[in-house]
């Protein structure tokens, strides 16, 4: 299976962001979960494929540069569309479907139908949840940073407590992973990248 370098998955955020701030806001994000992914990845120990690993922690939030408006700002009522518009913007690049579920299948703990419907998401209803293991990590690795202004690191306790307010079965699978794939040393990253930790 074909893996793009972390040369070329640089190049197509350079090429689609729409501005610069845009790249380094998103870029910065997908180098952080991959280090938070790359971190319990060597902690597991387990049968992962850590090229797939890599290539979908940069590749997760792409779609983010489709929610930018001409002004410049982020349509954040919309946000939770940048999955499923990441999954169609590397389907028309012609990456494979492996790679394309990074972009609709990392939000939250997974999205499902049932959420889609109920919550009356503007996404088209199905299930966007990972798959396999590759897919998982990545999701729970990109819970412990986020983009908002100023970005920060998020510690596992207060991530729980955020998604709680979708359900206490949102809560009870992060819970979950937690416990399967530990907790991730965010001090040194938060030291590095100047973020704070919330």
């Amino acid at each position: 299976m074909w893996i793009p370098s972390d040369q070329d998955i640089r190049a197509l955020h350079e090429r689609v962001a729409p501005t610069p701030e845009a790249f380094e806001l998103v870029w910065t994000h997908c180098e952080i979960v991959c280090r938070i992914a790359e971190q319990l990845l060597d902690r597991l120990g387990a049968g992962l494929n850590a090229d797939l690993v890599r290539a979908g922690c940069l590749l997760h939030d792409i779609g983010v540069y489709r929610l930018y408006g001409r002004d410049g700002v982020l349509d954040y009522p919309n946000y939770i569309r940048h999955g499923v518009l990441g999954h169609e913007l590397l389907e028309a690049e012609g990456f494979p479907e492996v790679l394309c579920r990074f972009c609709s299948c990392h939000t939250g703990v997974g999205v499902t139908r049932a959420d889609v419907l109920d919550q009356g998401l503007p996404i088209p209803p199905g299930d966007y949840v990972a798959k396999t293991g590759e897919e998982e990590l990545v999701m729970y690795a990109d819970k412990f940073h986020s983009k908002k202004h100023p970005p920060v690191f998020v510690s596992a306790a207060t991530y729980t407590v955020s998604v709680s307010r979708f359900g206490p079965d949102k809560a009870a699978r992060f819970t979950e992973m937690v416990a399967a794939y530990g907790e991730p040393d965010l001090a040194l990253l938060s030291a590095e990248y100047g973020h704070t930790i919330a």
